[in-house]
């Protein structure tokens, strides 16, 4: 891993380890690259979320892929999925998407698609990183041969809106839905998109005021969603994150339905469409023991990649698969996007829903779920590897596996974006999966105080 790229880019606290000038400097670095491999001016395009650091941030970028002889096209505020997929529209050589994700609102991000509407491979990521650790290697354009920024992008957004609108051909007509938008970029997207649709769609945080992004809403913190479909009597709840890359949702009683139980249920839809290529699912290693289950009995191939929907998709190209995703909601239809995008994945739930003639939670119910037990224990970034190498802590992973009798798992793994090691149990009970992880969250915990 890099010094500044991260499993999702460059992240940070703004003003502290996320300047103004990493973001100059990362415009200027990124123009660099795409004009040593292109022999020419780029093109890059530019989305941002709705967070009070972004346009500061935005404005740093333009700077320096100007100063550094790009052309530059900036849509404003847009989700995620609507940068890939207009940089690939507008045949654009890269896209630039300003935002943290689900972080909370100091945190931003910088990340980088090429010019087919995907992440960046990491031997491009490591050039540009060198440079902008370098920046007496950037060249400053002068005369001429400063970029330009183009104006009226803005409008760019209904076409993906309209993507997004043809990739379904049900009739939803009757079906309530109420929809969180995490005072994130859907709310800039969504009220559009599902107001072209024959339904009842209601709308809940999505005022953003640079700040409330993800506070208490969206699909980090769905009690409010689900109060929300129960009291008001919906069909369903939708809930974005803060960059509307991911999904989640609430059935009509208010239980969250997942990323393994969206996936079962849309790729049951799309094997009935003959569209399930290789009859396959691609997860990660945190998916649910439930949906390991539903793949055997309903004769479906699971694999499981690495945590990331880098990983994932890196899958899915390299054997053609149509479906894959993570619990946590990044969901990817390759039939439609180059990334995660939790609009088209309410679209596609919502397809299988109407055909299927079931309440949402019978719908969701095909697919079980373990109990399982998430623990995030708090390490510094400085340590996380130290954590990880121990021999200690891996026997004691091995003594709380025996209290399973191989009904249950245990995954550790160090997060990519935050300063945090995940506990991750999942056992045939509650009590169980509770107990385990603590005792190893704990000795985490310990393991810092020697």
């Amino acid at each position: 891993m890099g010094k500044l790229f991260g499993t999702d880019g460059i992240r940070g606290v703004v003003g502290q380890t996320l300047t103004a000038e990493t973001a100059y400097q990362t415009g200027r670095a990124v123009v660099t690259v795409l004009t040593q491999k292109l022999g020419r001016k780029p093109l890059i395009t530019i989305g941002k979320d709705t967070r009070i650091s972004s346009d500061m941030l935005e404005s740093a970028l333009i700077a320096g892929i100007c100063a550094a002889g790009g052309d530059v096209m900036p849509f404003g505020t847009v989700p995620t999925p609507a940068v890939a997929f207009l940089t690939v529209q507008e045949q654009a050589d890269a896209g630039i998407v300003i935002s943290a994700s689900h972080n909370p609102y100091e945190h931003n991000g910088i990340k980088v698609f090429n010019g087919k509407g995907y992440k960046l491979p990491d031997e491009m990521e490591a050039k540009v990183e060198e440079l902008i650790l370098h920046p007496e290697l950037l060249p400053t354009k002068t005369h001429g041969e400063i970029g330009r920024r183009m104006h009226g992008m803005r409008q760019k957004k209904k076409n993906y809106i309209h993507h997004l609108y043809s990739s379904i051909d049900c009739d939803l007509t009757g079906l309530r839905v109420l929809v969180d938008c995490a005072n994130g970029a859907a709310s800039a997207t969504a009220p559009q998109l599902f107001g072209m649709l024959p339904l009842q769609a209601d709308f809940i945080h999505a005022e953003p005021d640079g700040i409330n992004i993800n506070t208490g809403c969206g699909s980090t913190h769905l009690a409010s969603l689900s109060q929300g479909v129960v009291a008001g009597k919906y069909d369903l709840g939708v809930a974005f994150d803060g960059d509307a890359d991911r999904c989640l949702m609430v059935d009509e009683k208010g239980n969250t339905i997942d990323g393994d139980k969206i996936m079962a249920v849309c790729a049951t839809q799309l094997r009935r469409q003959g569209l399930l290529r290789g009859n396959a699912i691609v997860a990660t290693v945190m998916s649910n023991l439930g949906l390991h289950e539903f793949c055997r009995e309903n004769g479906m191939t699971l694999i499981c990649t690495d945590v990331g929907d880098r990983h994932v998709l890196e899958k899915m190209v390299e054997c053609d698969y149509a479906i894959g995703g993570e619990q946590s909601g990044h969901m990817i239809f390759r039939r439609y996007a180059t990334t995660g995008d939790g609009e088209l994945t309410a679209l596609q739930f919502l397809q299988a829903l109407r055909r299927s003639g079931l309440p949402a939670s019978q719908l969701a119910s095909c697919c079980p779920k373990y109990p399982q037990e998430l623990i995030n224990v708090a390490v510094p970034v400085a340590y996380k590897q130290q954590v990880m190498d121990s021999s200690a802590l891996w026997e004691q992973v091995r003594a709380q596996e025996d209290l399973l009798h191989g009904d249950g798992r245990i995954l550790i793994r160090p997060s990519g974006t935050e300063a945090l090691i995940r506990v991750m149990v999942e056992a045939k009970t509650e009590a169980l999966a509770s107990n385990v992880a603590s005792d190893l969250a704990n000795y985490i915990k310990n393991m810092l105080k020697i």
